[in-house]
C-alpha cells in the first residue's frame, strides 16, 4: 500500500516542471533546489549571472539553465512558460523554499484538480535567517499555473500572474528565505520604489488595492505597518527577528513616503 502510494505522488509530482528566475543568487538557489529533488525537469531563467549562481546551478544534473537579458520580471516568466512542457508550472523565486508538507499537498491537489482549472493561489511564510515568522505581509500568490492557463503583468516592482479560468487554493506555505545580505536588499529599494511610486500615481484610485489606498496617505502606512507586523502578525513572539522584519518593513514604507511627496511636488 505504501509503495502504491508513494508511486501515485511520484506520478503526479512528473506532471510539475519548476521555473526559477535567478540573478546572483549564489546565497539562496541551492537550498532552493534542494527541496526540489522530485523534479524531473527544471526550467532556470538567468539574467547573466556574475557571481557563483550558474556554478552552483550546474551542480544539478535536472536544471535546464537559459539566460535572457532582464526587461520585466513578468516578461521573464511569460518566456519560462513558453519553455514548459508539462501540463503544470512551478513558479518560484531563487529563495523559496519547498517544504515535504508543501510537496504532499501539491502532488495531492494536481491529482484531484479540475481540467478547468487554471491557477492555484499559494501563500507564504517569510523567514529571518532560516527561521519561519508567525505572520508575514506577503500575499499569496499564483505560483501553481498552467502554462496555457494565463499571463503574467507587471505590478509595480513585482509581478502577477493572471488566469484565464477557475482557480484554487492550498494550505500549506511555501517558504520566502532570502540570504542575500542586507546591503543588497538595501540597494534595490530604490529602484523597487519608483516602480511602486509610478504605480500609485498613475492607477486609478479605485483599482488599488486597500494596501496601496494606505500607502498614498503617507503619514499612517510606516505606523500601520509596524503594526501589524509586531501585533497583528504577532511579531513580537518572534524576539529579535520579530522586530527585524518589522523595522525593515516599517523602512521602506517611511522612503516610500518620502519619495511619493517628491515626486507629488515635482522633484
Amino acid at each position: 500500500m505504501a509503495t502504491t502510494r508513494l508511486r501515485c505522488v511520484a506520478n503526479c509530482l512528473d506532471q510539475i516542471t519548476p521555473l526559477i528566475l535567478t540573478y546572483n543568487e549564489e546565497a539562496n538557489i541551492s537550498r532552493t533546489l534542494a527541496g526540489l529533488g522530485w523534479a524531473r525537469r527544471i526550467v532556470v531563467v538567468d539574467s547573466f549571472s556574475t557571481d557563483a549562481t550558474l556554478e552552483l546551478l550546474a551542480q544539478y544534473p535536472q536544471v535546464e539553465l537559459v539566460q535572457r537579458a532582464f526587461d520585466s520580471f513578468a516578461e521573464q516568466c511569460n518566456f519560462g512558460l513558453q519553455l514548459i512542457r508539462t501540463p503544470w508550472c512551478l513558479s518560484l523565486d531563487a529563495d523559496h523554499l519547498i517544504t515535504p508538507a508543501f510537496q504532499a499537498e501539491l502532488a495531492e491537489l494536481v491529482a484531484a484538480a479540475p481540467a478547468e482549472v487554471t491557477a492555484v493561489l499559494t501563500p507564504f511564510r517569510y523567514c529571518v535567517q532560516g527561521k519561519p515568522l508567525r505572520g508575514t505581509l506577503l500575499p499569496p500568490r499564483f505560483n501553481l499555473i498552467r502554462p496555457d492557463g494565463g499571463h503574467y503583468l507587471n505590478d509595480g516592482h513585482a509581478h502577477r500572474f493572471l488566469p484565464s479560468s477557475r482557480t484554487l487554493a492550498m494550505h500549506q506555505p511555501i517558504l520566502h528565505d532570502d540570504r542575500k545580505p542586507l546591503s543588497r536588499w538595501l540597494s534595490s529599494q530604490q529602484r523597487y520604489l519608483q516602480q511602486e511610486i509610478h504605480k500609485l500615481l498613475t492607477t486609478p484610485h479605485h483599482k488599488l488595492s486597500r494596501g496601496d489606498r494606505l500607502r498614498k496617505r503617507h503619514v499612517i502606512a510606516p505606523f500601520a505597518v509596524l503594526a501589524l507586523c509586531l501585533l497583528w502578525h504577532r511579531g513580537l513572539l518572534d524576539g529579535w527577528r520579530g522586530w527585524f522584519y518589522a523595522f525593515q518593513r516599517m523602512y521602506v514604507e517611511t522612503l516610500l513616503s518620502l519619495m511619493l511627496w517628491e515626486a507629488r511636488r515635482g522633484g
